[in-house]
């Protein structure tokens, strides 16, 4: 079954449709590749993709042990290199609100960030780093 239809709109911006939810979303080019940046460019996509799979992981494993991470949040930094144009780091800081945390839990939840879908599917030479914060800043 088809996932998601993709349409061109002119000008390096792209509609994409999420057609179970009909969601929709836009990508721009990025400035520094011909773009407006406008929008979350491809590469941005990835990225945010790869925190949200993680967060939504976390998500799981915290609530099947009863571990409240409502208000977690995740800050994204890509960082590109050329000659290939590429994503050459991630790196991912994720803010737990200001919970009592065990340090059982801790360690739960940041070992939930060792294996999940988006960073599985990854290249590997691409630096998956992950910064953990128990207090929001």
């Amino acid at each position: 079954m088809t996932t998601a239809n993709s349409i061109y709109l002119g000008d390096l911006r792209i509609k994409s449709t999420h057609l179970a939810s009909e969601v929709e979303i836009l990508s721009d080019a990025p400035v520094d590749n011909c773009g407006k940046g406008e929008a979350f460019s491809p590469t941005d996509m990835v990225a945010t993709a790869f925190a949200n799979c993680m967060l939504t992981i976390i998500g799981i494993g915290a609530r099947d042990r009863g571990i409240d991470i409502v208000g977690t949040r995740a800050e994204v930094t890509k960082v590109m290199i050329s000659d290939p144009r590429r994503i050459f780091e991630i790196k991912v800081d994720v803010y737990f609100p200001n919970k009592e945390y065990s340090e059982e839990d801790k360690l739960f939840l940041a070992d939930n960030t060792r294996s999940f879908p988006v960073g599985e599917s990854l290249n590997p030479s691409i630096i998956k780093t992950i910064n953990y914060y128990w207090s929001e800043l």
